[in-house]
């Protein structure tokens, strides 16, 4: 029987099934970087505060001197933030921070509230400056949604891989974020993560694809939801269909799926997991599961702002001689030497 369900393109923002809410996708070719770690590039033009615009193939986004997203609160959901290229520096109302890219992936409860802001430093002053990143939102239920604010790294040395040879000899690597394959487990998620539970099948992965591979994914267990987000390439062949980029195939997952690549490697995104099937009420940056709890939310974000701001300014950035690193609440800080 067939596997697919239904291929439909992507948008904007990636639509994403239960568990999880969306998944924003952010490639930017950001000139090099200047003192301030901004672009050297003239800002003119630009919709500054507001930039989601790719001028010149890149966005400033909420950022005025740094690309990013200066201090902003969350309640009630998980981001899972997947920094391909580039780095990004995080701060939070906790007093945590880091500094993290080229593979190396952040996983933020935000459970009852926290405030962070992520901006994208312009490190290189003498080469460009590549950028690519997933965030995705990763619903928490209602007996987890007011958890204390967490955050883990998943630094990109101890992300595991799998590469499977086709009979042709061609290859398909898959980084496991969250979840297994072929005996290889990802990386413990958050603590009070949906994902925390194996019986929730909860699965992240990037996969890259070399030309004329073919790969099939195992199957998981009935109503599970699963979809692959084909965003870089040319066209793949599955079930009769040829597909083109930047569409999204979303599948039984309890039925194998094979793919045959074309002839660009292609690259993929692989969300999975047992639904949650509770309510959902989405206000900016809250998800909870009713109205008054949004209500709830915003009041008390009125009123104690999560913690408050113990950072210079809402769109700090770290010191341009500061490695990847993280710095939890309890001030234990971890460097990574690249």
């Amino acid at each position: 029987m067939d596997a697919i369900i239904k291929i439909k393109p992507l948008g904007v923002i990636w639509e994403t099934s239960d568990p999880f809410l969306f998944c924003a996708y952010h490639e930017d070719q950001y000139p090099k970087g200047n003192e301030q770690l901004g672009p050297t590039s003239s800002l003119a033009g630009r919709n500054i505060g507001q930039d989601f615009t790719p001028k010149d193939g890149w966005r400033m986004y909420h950022g005025t001197t740094v690309p990013g997203f200066p201090a902003h609160p969350h309640r009630g959901f998980e981001t899972v933030t997947i920094v391909q290229k580039g780095l990004v520096d995080h701060s939070d109302s906790l007093g945590a921070a880091g500094r993290f890219g080229n593979g190396d992936v952040q996983w933020m409860t935000a459970g009852k509230g926290v405030q962070h802001s992520e901006m994208f430093p312009l490190l290189n002053d003498q080469e460009e400056n590549p950028f690519l990143l997933f965030q995705i939102w990763l619903n928490l239920p209602k007996n987890k949604k007011m958890v204390p604010p967490h955050f883990k790294m998943l630094w990109n040395e101890e992300i595991p891989t799998v590469t499977s040879v086709d009979k042709n000899g061609n290859t398909t690597e898959i980084t496991i974020i969250a979840g297994n394959l072929q005996e290889k487990n990802a990386v413990d998620p958050a603590p009070d993560s949906w994902a925390a539970n194996p019986e929730n099948e909860v699965a992240i992965w990037t996969i890259k694809m070399a030309p004329n591979a073919e790969f099939t994914f195992p199957n998981a267990s009935e109503g599970i939801n699963r979809s692959i987000y084909f965003f870089k390439g040319n066209e793949i062949e599955s079930e009769g269909y040829t597909i083109p980029v930047n569409h999204q195939i979303i599948t039984h997952s309890h039925k194998e799926l094979t793919i045959k690549n074309g002839t660009t490697e292609s690259h993929f995104l692989l969300l999975q997991g047992k639904p949650i099937n509770e309510p959902v009420v989405k206000q900016g940056p809250f998800v909870m599961n009713s109205q008054s709890e949004i209500r709830e939310a915003i009041q008390e974000y009125q009123q104690t702002q999560f913690g408050g701001w113990p950072w210079p300014s809402y769109d700090h950035v770290h010191k341009k001689s500061k490695g990847r690193f993280a710095l939890y609440p309890d001030g234990t800080e971890i460097n990574k030497n690249t």
